[in-house]
């Protein structure tokens, strides 16, 4: 007979259950497709009793998922508990040192230790895969690691925090402000308990740390992620830049430049003809180009219990099937530190401010500009009724070091009445 694969699951929240039922739905399809039985074991959480609407009367429980990582009759340690510090790192470095391969939906984790924890597993033949912390069930890591294995990617651009999509769509279509949609959301549950997660950047910036390691053979540098959330982003810069063909996304870029590996996740506008700017709701999308491949788009549901526990079994039907790829689709060992580069690549930048009501006032603006090496592509003045203009202004390609002089200057103008909004366009 077949030996089976047996597997550990530590943390029964969302994923951990969704893992449960699709082994318990599929057993016979996921036995058949991998050539051996996958079987759960063991499973480990905070709370015996809590009612989850699914039959754990078949496996061992654990109180400590250390414990669960050592025990010997698992072979695979899934751990989809969350936190970068803690049990989740504890019980993954355990299950490591016992010779278990490991499946993770743990982006903090990964983006904080990965490195270390990848040359930990790979020194002792070792897996980690980790597709369900990138995209939810969005196969962007395999698609990376093992479909555009030939490509030598430029660029990795995507909307990787679904909250963050559902708030800006959201205010666009009911003109509802930034205040009013968060609020919602967070009583829908759409965001973390602690909520800066989503919309400050963070959750996504994890996620675009992982990509751009396996995009440039570079160790995992979270602390280098440039980091912009969107509670800046009014009602009136989504409007506004739908008046001039644009949705405004939080975006994560990266791409290795002259100076180095420019990696930032912020509110940028994209085309609104563009497969992003096109993107609805909760769903997430990431963009990979690569010199071979040119540019290929994956769309798909970013998170809940389906699509991340589905990211899961993928990672274990690999492993059942004996496909062992190194964490980071080359071995850890030979990945090269980056150094790190603060939006070197020029672009296009939409700037709103409001100018005082007076003839000159403009022109200054566009001195100021212009000392810093700036040209206008576009401009707007909208009606207004009190003593301040509210002024749309598109330049051609700058740099951000260029930007922020022209911004310090228009301090010193004395015509600009509030600090100026300035949002990136991305070229897609």
């Amino acid at each position: 007979m077949t030996t089976p694969l047996r597997l550990g699951i530590a943390g029964l929240g969302t994923v951990g259950v969704g893992i449960v039922r699709i082994v318990q739905k599929h057993s016979t399809l996921l036995a058949t497709r991998a050539g051996r039985p996958i079987e759960i074991v063991a499973v480990s959480a905070r709370s015996k009793t809590k009612n989850r609407d699914v039959d754990l009367s078949k496996y061992e429980w654990e109180d400590n998922p250390v414990s669960l990582a050592k025990r010997a009759d698992i072979d695979v340690f899934i751990e989809v508990m969350g936190g970068h510090e803690g049990p989740a790192k504890d019980a993954t470095e355990a299950a490591i040192a016992s010779g278990k391969d490991i499946v993770s939906a743990n982006k903090a984790l990964l983006a904080i230790h990965g490195q270390a924890l990848a040359e930990t597993a790979e020194q002792a033949g070792r897996v980690i895969r980790f597709e369900a912390a990138v995209a939810g069930g969005i196969p962007v890591v395999k698609s990376m690691t093992e479909g555009l294995a030939g490509n030598e990617i430029t660029r990795v651009m995507g909307v990787m925090n679904g909250s963050c999509n559902y708030i800006l769509t959201r205010m666009e279509d009911a003109g509802l402000s930034y205040d009013a949609v968060f609020d919602e959301a967070n009583q829908l549950g759409y965001l973390e308990a602690d909520p800066e997660l989503d919309v400050g950047g963070i959750d996504a910036g994890h996620k675009l740390a992982l990509l751009s390691a396996i995009a440039f053979g570079t160790q995992v540098d979270f602390d280098a992620v440039e980091l912009e959330g969107i509670g800046s982003v009014t009602i009136e810069d989504i409007h506004q830049a739908a008046d001039m063909g644009y949705k405004i996304k939080l975006l994560g870029v990266a791409q290795m430049t002259g100076r180095g590996l420019e990696q930032r996740m912020s509110p940028c506008l994209v085309p609104d003809t563009s497969p992003l700017g096109q993107l609805q709701g909760g769903t997430n999308m990431v963009v990979l180009e690569g010199d071979a491949v040119t540019q290929i788009v994956l769309r798909g549901p970013g998170a809940g219990e389906g699509p991340t526990a589905s990211a899961v079994m993928g990672d274990v039907m690999d492993i059942a099937r004996g496909l062992r790829v190194s964490t980071f689709g080359q071995p850890a060992k030979t990945l090269r530190k980056a150094r790190a580069a603060r939006a070197a690549v020029a672009a296009p930048y939409y700037l709103r401010m409001q100018l005082i009501d007076k003839p000159g006032a403009l022109a200054k603006v566009a001195h100021a500009l212009g000392e810093a090496g700036i040209s206008i592509d576009r401009m707007r003045q909208y009606g207004h009724e009190d003593t301040a203009a509210p002024v749309l202004i598109v330049t051609h390609k700058t740099t951000r070091t260029a930007l922020e002089e022209a911004l310090a200057d228009f301090k010193a103008t004395g015509v600009v009445t509030c600090d100026p909004v300035a949002i990136r366009i991305e070229a897609v």
